[in-house]
């Protein structure tokens, strides 16, 4: 397989640290966990008491195919297996002390680190959990509508998203320490990680519009409404879109309405829900599907645990299936040469692992890239990017962060679809403002093709002459018309590896539908695990882009690694949807192997209590509070006036939640938020103020570690934006070269592939590459 010749140690205990293992196993990696002799607490992670000796069902899904020893850093047993190594992953069960030694007695190895904060800064020390993350990053002051509590979305879907950020310079960083023979720490802050995935650049927003804040939190409209029999969710990204949704209600006439206006709808959403529910309530989930679909409107169930896995697509597709814990579970999210990772090896029992059995990793493969251990590890690799929107463009630009010399490609006709939300800012130009696209697209060159013209086709054919790597995320349909599938790719150079991420994948019923980042959420089970117990499910609005876009990079990775070995192309299936039900996964399980189906909380949890958020004394403050254990609920008990014996376990204070939320909001709602955090701070009690998404460029650990870059870009003006969510070796800033205006570099790159001035003149006059788009 094709990390066969890696070893991998893993001694973190996090769900983050076990999915980045993951996500080697199922690549062929030789995983060895070390624990300590009761095992990780990961293991008794499970909506059912479990039995000694055994393992929860996420566990199991996590760590099938590893092997588990008994020990610690320093141990000599532990040393030998670092020793042969080529990965150690780490999380905030290791210091930032022992990571630096670690390194330092094995300078040729690669350890990847994910920690809520970074290995260092100011606020490297501390561990929050998941859910005060999300209130430090933003995460839950964006969300939800201004009458009602803020609430953080479900599932620690954040620390799935942050190994998916560990996995592309994770094994970009192995293969170029076997080239150079310098290892490399992989810094991943979850925090960091958290902020890009679930504020959508908001920050960046904010400085462009000159506002001074972000705005006061907002729900879509439309979004997930009811149906006859169930939830369904709409998104209407783009004008067609809405339109199409309006023409599925039979309600034409608010096509060119008022109520064409985002703003429109959600500043009067109770008038836009009656109209909008009095049509969807009278018809049936399946109905609305067929509906909308036909439109071209990105639609899709509302699932819980059972509901995915029923999914007539899913099931066509054949993507659950039997697992080595005794449960269904989804497969992993790719496919190389058509062929999915094989079944995984047994769940390890605590140091269950025969060592002697533990035979040692392939010999090392021979990638391709720089030798240089000052170059970025993918100096050298180049990618034609023929992908739009987020999820896509994420995936090429974290390749291009890594050093690939990356050449993205709209039309004049149908620019970057990203690109065109710019018009909210009122600019000239305002197809260079639309602030996502200008984030998350930076070092990169950008081209203008019209892929729909022979002339188009055939230059962007001669560009697939020169690269290593082909990537797209049209739907199915598209690419192939264009005359740009495989098959023409494989063709015309045998060498480049091709990457695919459609929506749902390249067969199955849904094969041909749209969807957007918000039909994951709807789809995967993410909505249905996040908003208000008493309310409607509600999408997390943002992680699911950039989940698809690492694992479509790290798909990516693999592909160039197996053409390296075989000298032949790869084409590289990564679906959207796939990479989200795998980081849905706790909620399949545990209704496939438990029998129980996991419910929205708001912002409680199933494994701290008192947990929340409350208003504080200030306009639009709020407090969150996570206590995990009994030595924090004394500590908090004491400081808001309430007998800590009332609730003296977890199990008591889930039962008493309300009550004690209400003695929490009292002594809150007085006090500035800054004041109260502080206060329970000092007390020994996990408390952070839910920051504001459009202001994260000024919170101290992200200035500490230089997250949030100053970019001139030569349209919009300079400004702070976020680099990749994690530091490596040699790189002190990640923006190199701001995102490029439309068609910046036709003339440069055209004349890489030999056409002179009069040719390129000539290309301009009859419209097929331009600067300015034409609709």
């Amino acid at each position: 397989m094709t990390l066969s010749d890696i070893r991998v140690i893993d001694l973190s205990h996090g769900i983050a640290g076990a999915y980045l293992a993951k996500l080697m196993v199922d690549a062929g990696a030789q995983v060895v966990r070390v624990e300590p002799a009761e095992g990780v607490a990961l293991r008794r992670r499970s909506a059912v008491a479990v039995s000694e000796g055994e393992s929860g069902p996420l566990f199991a899904f996590l760590a099938a195919g590893t092997h588990s020893v008994v020990g610690e850093l320093g141990d000599e047993l532990v040393e030998e297996l670092v020793a042969d190594a080529a990965l150690v992953i780490v999380d905030a069960a290791t210091s930032p002390a022992a990571v630096e030694s670690l390194a330092e007695r094995h300078p040729g190895l690669v350890i990847s680190s994910i920690r809520p904060y970074g290995l260092a800064g100011p606020w490297a020390s501390a561990t929050p959990n998941e859910f005060l993350l999300q209130a430090d990053t933003g995460s839950v002051l964006c969300r939800g509508h201004i009458t009602h509590v803020p609430f953080a979305a479900g599932g620690d879907i954040f620390e799935w998203t942050a190994a998916s950020y560990a996995g592309p310079p994770t094994l970009a960083a192995i293969d170029r320490a076997r080239r150079c023979g310098v290892g490399d720490v992989v810094d991943v802050s979850m925090a960091e990680a958290t902020s890009i995935a679930a504020s959508t650049f908001s920050d960046l927003a904010v400085q462009m519009s000159k506002r001074q804040e972000a705005p006061l939190r907002s729900v879509e409209a439309p979004s997930i409404e009811p149906a006859l029999d169930g939830w369904v969710g709409f998104n209407t990204n783009t004008r067609a879109q809405f339109q199409g949704f309006c023409l599925m209600m039979e309600r034409p006439d608010l096509m060119e309405s008022e109520w064409g206006d985002l703003r429109e709808r959600t500043s009067r959403l109770d008038e836009w829900n009656a109209i909008v529910r009095e049509w969807t309530m009278t018809h049936t989930v399946d109905e609305i599907l067929s509906s909308a679909s036909e439109l071209r409107v990105p639609v899709a169930r509302v699932n819980d645990g059972a509901g995915v896995l029923s999914e007539p697509h899913l099931v066509a597709r054949e993507f659950f299936g039997d697992h080595p814990g005794g449960f269904a579970a989804p497969r992993p999210p790719r496919l190389l040469d058509g062929e999915r990772p094989p079944r995984p090896g047994p769940v390890p029992s605590v140091g269950g692992s025969d060592l002697a059995a533990i035979s040692a990793p392939d010999a090392a493969v021979a990638t391709s890239g720089s030798s240089d251990p000052a170059d970025r590890p993918l100096a050298g690799v180049r990618v034609l990017d023929l992908t739009s929107w987020w999820a896509g463009p994420s995936s090429t630009q974290a390749l291009a962060a890594l050093g690939a010399d990356v050449l993205h490609v709209e039309s004049v006709t149908r620019p970057d679809g990203m690109r065109l939300t710019g018009m909210m800012f009122g600019a000239d130009n305002w197809w260079e403002w639309g602030h996502m696209f200008v984030a998350a697209n930076s070092d990169k060159r950008g081209i203008t093709l019209d892929l729909t013209s022979e002339i188009g086709r055939d230059l962007v054919m001669r560009l697939v002459d020169h690269v290593d790597l082909v990537v797209e995320n049209f739907s199915p349909r598209v690419v192939e018309q264009f005359g740009l599938g495989w098959d023409a790719i494989h063709a015309r150079n045998p060498r480049a590896v091709m990457v695919r991420m459609p929506a749902f994948g390249l067969d199955g019923p849904w094969r041909e539908r749209v969807g957007f980042a918000q039909t994951m959420e709807q789809m995967s089970g993410m909505a249905w695990l996040t908003g208000h117990p008493d309310d409607q499910p509600r999408i997390m609005r943002g992680p699911c882009d950039p989940i698809a876009g690492m694992h479509g990079a790290f798909a990516a990775l693999l592909g160039l690694r197996t053409r390296d070995v075989t000298g032949e192309g790869v084409f590289v299936e990564s679906p959207m949807v796939e990479a989200a039900i795998n980081c849905s996964a706790e909620m399949i399980v545990e209704w496939t192997a438990n029998g129980v189906a996991l419910e929205r909380l708001g912002n409680r949890s199933r494994f701290a209590a008192p947990q929340g958020v409350y208003p504080a004394g200030g306009t639009e403050e709020w407090l969150a509070v996570s206590v995990e254990t009994d030595a924090q609920w004394a500590a908090l008990a004491s400081l808001i006036g309430v007998d800590a014996d009332s609730a003296p376990d977890v199990a008591a204070r889930v039962e008493r939640h309300d009550a004690i939320d209400e003695s929490i909001a009292a002594w809150v709602a007085d006090r500035p938020v800054l004041d109260a955090a502080a206060a329970l701070v000092a007390a020994g009690v996990p408390a952070l103020e839910c920051r504001n998404h459009g202001m994260l460029r000024f919170h101290p650990q992200f200035e500490a570690r230089g997250f949030y870059e100053e970019v001139a870009h030569p349209a919009v003006g300079t400004h702070l934006m976020p680099g990749q969510p994690y530091r490596i070796r040699g790189v002190d800033r990640w923006v190199r070269t701001p995102t490029p205006t439309l068609g910046q570099h036709n003339h440069e790159v055209l004349r890489e592939l030999g056409l002179d001035a009069a040719e390129i003149a000539a290309l301009e006059a009859a419209g097929e590459i331009g600067t300015v788009p034409v609709f």
